[in-house]
């Protein structure tokens, strides 16, 4: 079955929207200049609604040791997702002892991971526009067409562009083994719809991915 992350939670709406949809995954953003953003301690706030339910993911950008390690301070997260190198990544996973996954923008087959890179996972969506202030979360859809012959690692998810609609034609086409989602269900920047989330994630689940 297709795993579900729910990207850019930064309301009780949205947290508990993510929770009654049952998506295995949900991500906080902590980087500011998106209107996802969360401070520590508001993710911290938002995560203790529950205690259990889908797994925590961390969004940093470029972070430094003291952005994680302020973040993990105040609540616990399941697994770090960041936008850098991959020997950055390593160094991460090794200081945290965490999962790690890259964020990895591609433009054409190159800028595909040739190897897992010794992590624990990608988010595989489009390069941002020349002049976007983040690096995801543009609502950016990827030339699907790329990944036709990328045999990727045992885990990696697909984002960027994706919505409702198009989720499931989007799984069939790569076989993707996790999707990734954040502008694709909200109705406003930064503003989810509890029934796009719920919409999202029915859709993944009954979308049928090809034998790769």
């Amino acid at each position: 079955m297709t795993q579900v992350k729910i990207c850019g939670v930064n309301s009780v709406a949205a947290f508990d929207a993510v929770l009654d949809a049952e998506a295995d995954y949900l991500g906080f953003v902590f980087f500011p200049p998106s209107p996802r953003f969360v401070t520590p301690a508001q993710a911290a706030s938002l995560s203790a609604r529950q205690a259990g339910g889908p797994r925590r993911v961390g969004l940093f950008v470029d972070p430094t040791d003291a952005e994680i390690g302020a973040v993990l301070a105040a609540t616990s997260l399941d697994a770090l997702q960041i936008y850098d190198t991959a020997e950055r990544c390593r160094d991460l996973k090794m200081i945290f002892a965490r999962p790690v996954w890259r964020a990895v923008g591609v433009a054409d087959a190159r800028d595909l991971p040739e190897d897992d890179e010794g992590l624990d996972g990608f988010v595989i969506e489009a390069k941002p526009p020349p002049a976007a202030t983040r690096p995801g979360g543009n609502a950016r859809a990827l030339d699907l067409s790329l990944l036709a012959d990328w045999r990727g690692p045992e885990f990696w998810l697909l984002g960027g562009g994706l919505t409702p609609g198009n989720v499931a034609g989007a799984i069939a086409r790569t076989g993707a083994p996790g999707v990734d989602v954040s502008s694709g269900v909200e109705i406003a920047p930064g503003m989810k719809s509890p029934a796009l989330i719920d919409r999202f994630v029915a859709n993944s689940r009954s979308a049928a991915r090809p034998a790769r």
